[in-house]
């Protein structure tokens, strides 16, 4: 019988939990950006902004 002790993987390695959420955000970002927002010298908010590039009229000529 397993038991749940309420840790993650992430804390059994010593990564931190929001290096790990960093790391999800950048996973597939093909352009874009991924900012990190630090209060009293703690990650406080992660946020991913995704850009869609559409090819232009000279674009396409090429």
């Amino acid at each position: 019988m397993s038991t749940v002790t309420g840790k993650s993987p992430i804390a059994d390695t010593g990564i931190p939990a929001w290096l790990e959420i960093v790391r999800e955000k950048v996973e597939g970002l093909r352009y874009g950006v991924v900012q990190v927002v630090v209060h009293d010298a703690r990650v406080t908010q992660i946020e991913r902004t995704e850009k869609t590039r559409i090819p232009g009229q000279r674009d396409a000529a090429e």
